[in-house]
């Protein structure tokens, strides 16, 4: 059965058992990687016909994403230790694929405005969503035991999301948008 009646009162269950309230810090860091996850699978869905391997690459993210949830849902060490670790080889994973991405494009001329083509637009809402998780785990950081792999995993990750934004305007042969000085109408 998929409901249980057991958040009705506006509480959930920590990995462990223990029940907190529904905007409990925790509740919110590994629910906005949640939001983030679900993102990252309408990227890899939306690479799919463009190829280049991102496709592979998105769900590989996934699935790393999944043990950040899981780990940010645990607050028992004893626990935590026991499931599966994000480390220095993943991080270092999207660094190799943001090095190899950015040496493809052209140089940045000034700030990149979000758009371009729909995947560009919808790589750009990933990366907000990644911020906003990293500032959720940072905050549960302040006063619980957060993995420093985790934030430096959604920090990179944001990264990776920008440049992957960038490849996928030149992919489709359109125009990257960069920031001007405000051009607004006169009246």
């Amino acid at each position: 059965m998929i409901y249980t009646k057991t958040g009705d009162n506006g509480t959930t269950s920590l990995v462990g058992g223990r029940r907190v309230q529904k905007d409990d810090t925790r509740v919110e860091a590994y629910g906005t990687v949640d939001e983030l996850n679900s993102h990252i699978g309408l990227l890899a869905e939306l690479f799919k016909p463009v190829g280049g391997g991102y496709t592979d690459e998105l769900k590989a993210v996934q699935n790393i994403l999944f043990d950040i949830q899981t780990l940010l849902a645990t607050e028992e060490p004893d626990l935590a230790a026991r499931m599966p670790q994000v480390g220095d080889d993943e991080v270092e994973m999207l660094e190799r694929q943001i090095d190899a991405i950015t040496a493809a494009l052209p140089p940045l001329k000034s700030f990149v405005v979000a758009g371009g083509t729909e995947l560009g637009a919808q790589c750009h809402v990933a990366r907000c969503v990644c911020r906003r998780a990293e500032r959720r785990a940072v905050a549960l950081a302040q006063n619980a035991a957060v993995p420093p792999e985790a934030l430096r995993y959604l920090n990179r990750l944001s990264d990776y999301l920008f440049v992957l934004s960038r490849q996928a305007v030149i992919m489709a042969g359109a125009e990257e948008t960069f920031y001007t000085v405000n051009q607004s109408p006169k009246k």
